[in-house]
Formats: C-alpha cells, sequence, structure tokens
C-alpha cells in the first residue's frame, strides 16, 4: 500500500487563495488608490504642485529677465553716449543692472498650484463641421420639393 502525502493547503477567503497572486495584486493596487489619493490631496493642499506648472513659472522668469536685460543697452545708451569718464559709465552700468535684478526679484509668476489637469492649451478649439449627409436621400426629403 502506498500512501501521498499531500502539501498543506493555505487558508483561503473566499475561494481565494491568501498569499496567491491575485490576493498580491490586489494590495498593490489598493496602495497604488492610496498614494493617489494622498498625492491628490497635497496638490489641493498647495503643498505639491505639478511639473508642468513649474516649467511654465520658470518659463515666464526667464523671459521677464530675458526682457529685462536686453532692454538694458536702450535704456543706457544715451546716458552712456556723451560720457568721457570710465568710472560714470561704469556706475550708470551698474545701477542699470542693479535697477533690473531688483525689479526682477520682486516678480512674482502667475501659476495655479490647484490646477488639476495638465498645462492647458490657450488655443479655442475649433467646431467641428456638422457631417455631410450620406445614402439616399429619404421620401420625406423628396416629397416636399
Amino acid at each position: 500500500m502506498t500512501s501521498t502525502v499531500k502539501p498543506p493547503r493555505k487558508p483561503t477567503t473566499g475561494g481565494i487563495l491568501i498569499g496567491s497572486d491575485y490576493d498580491t495584486a490586489r494590495t498593490r493596487k489598493m496602495n497604488a488608490d492610496a498614494e493617489i489619493a494622498e498625492l491628490e490631496l497635497a496638490r489641493i493642499r498647495g503643498t505639491l504642485c505639478l511639473t508642468d506648472d513649474v516649467v511654465a513659472a520658470w518659463e515666464t522668469v526667464l523671459q521677464a529677465a530675458k526682457a529685462k536685460f536686453l532692454s538694458l543697452p536702450t535704456k543706457l545708451a544715451p546716458v552712456v553716449a556723451n560720457e568721457t569718464d570710465v568710472s560714470l559709465v561704469k556706475d550708470h552700468l551698474e545701477r542699470g543692472l542693479r535697477e533690473a535684478l531688483t525689479e526682477l526679484s520682486n516678480y512674482q509668476p502667475q501659476i495655479d498650484p490647484v490646477r488639476t489637469g495638465a498645462v492647458q492649451s490657450e488655443e479655442p478649439t475649433e467646431a467641428k463641421p456638422a457631417p455631410k449627409k450620406r445614402g439616399r436621400p429619404r421620401k420625406i426629403d423628396q416629397v416636399g420639393k
């Protein structure tokens, strides 16, 4: 007589083995859902912002700095053109640069930390034209003519 020893069964819950692939996947899904909810809450509270918002804010800051610095020659050229003393020219240039940097240090880009979607395009969406009629005309359309 031969006897076979069966391996011990794992405890089950509703027909699904605990520790099975389904149980592991369900746990991972629940953890991911909880993490997503925490991120959404942090965004709503203003402690988290979208990467696109940060990039957009930096782009506006750098554009403002570029515009400010490119306007310096136009602003300072008439003042420095008639100066013959190098130290006066240097003082005018330093003063102009410091004014520009002071204005830029007070610059506040407009961002929305509670936005729920990615950066929205500013282009208006065009209305789609009505589809053309296809197929044979209906009898009602022909009778009225």
